[in-house]
């Protein structure tokens, strides 16, 4: 399996790539975020591959950053998702915009994406929601920051960062407050309920 590639941009498209590795042009398909962030033709560039094996062809996909990679490799293992589907899916948002609206099992957000209806989207978020893991809680954090720092606030008196954004994200959801001391407060009594 071909896993990363350097090389030079020889043609390029929204949905695929020629790349000349020693005098060897792969053609990869790519999402249209990988295709925004590749130099011009004739420069050098390095992308993270899948090789997907089929009875008839075998395929290369090229992503910029090893979270895309991820992202996909997580889409392709749904049921009914296929590689072609999954760089759809990718193709106009982030890894971890894709990750948010899967762990808040926000559908109506998923079928807005090229290719996914409403059925498919239930079926990836029913699949993927255990698997996405705490980055996924991290980011899913209403607030931002004042949530972010909360959950280092909690991990420098020595909780688990799981529990801290499990803990963090209840009070959020219940409370609503942006106040970091009262977030922080909220957290500590479910996380120490004496």
């Amino acid at each position: 399996m071909i896993g990363w590639l350097k090389g030079t941009v020889l043609d390029k498209s929204p949905s695929n790539l020629l790349l000349n590795v020693n005098s060897v042009g792969y053609r990869l398909f790519i999402t249209l975020s990988t295709y925004e962030k590749l130099p011009a033709k004739g420069l050098g560039t390095e992308l993270y591959t899948v090789t997907v094996s089929r009875e008839d062809a075998l395929h290369l996909y090229g992503f910029a950053d090893m979270d895309e990679k991820e992202m996909f490799l997580k889409l392709i293992s749904v049921t009914r998702v296929g590689p072609k589907l999954a760089c759809q899916a990718l193709s106009g948002t982030t890894a971890g915009e894709m990750r948010k609206a899967i762990a808040k099992g926000d559908h109506i957000a998923l079928s807005k994406r090229p290719g996914i209806g409403k059925k498919t989207a239930e079926r990836i978020i029913m699949e993927l929601k255990d698997k996405i893991g705490e980055t996924a809680i991290d980011e899913a954090l209403p607030h931002g920051d004042a949530g972010e720092d909360a959950v280092a606030a909690l991990e420098n008196l020595g909780y688990k960062k799981a529990e801290s954004m499990k803990a963090v994200a209840k009070v959020l959801k219940e409370d609503g407050s942006v106040e970091l001391s009262a977030i922080i407060r909220g957290a500590l009594k479910l996380l120490s309920p004496s």
